[in-house]
């Protein structure tokens, strides 16, 4: 029985690994926001690694998304910047969600306050 635990811990699937947003920033650039975003993720190469995140409203709709088109193994954490995002007046918060390729989005988001 031992042997069958140690089995499935080995076994346990990656998505335990999710990407972590450690910070996000935003600038009004009056005709979009600049949003940057700091993410820390284990990538080992390919076939796991952030490749994404988001911008939603607290409802769940999405505002932009900025793809990452390669691991970064030996950069961690890592910054990158979407611009041009349209955020609707009145809003005073999004939500940032990140992905990695084996398991998709995040349950969690990081909540960032607009200035």
């Amino acid at each position: 029985m031992k042997y069958l635990v140690a089995a499935l811990l080995f076994a346990w699937p990656a998505g335990a690994d999710p990407a972590v947003v450690e910070d996000a920033f935003a600038k009004d650039e009056h005709g979009g926001w600049t949003i940057s975003v700091t993410l820390r993720h284990a990538d080992t190469g390919w076939e796991d690694y952030a490749d994404a995140w988001r911008v939603e409203l607290p409802d769940g709709k999405v505002l932009a998304t900025r793809a990452l088109t390669h691991p970064h193994v030996t950069e961690q954490p890592f910054t990158r910047s979407q611009t041009g995002i349209a955020i609707p007046e009145g809003v005073d918060a999004v939500e940032i969600r990140s992905r990695t390729t084996p398991d998709g989005w995040s349950d969690k988001s990081f909540r960032l306050v607009l200035p």
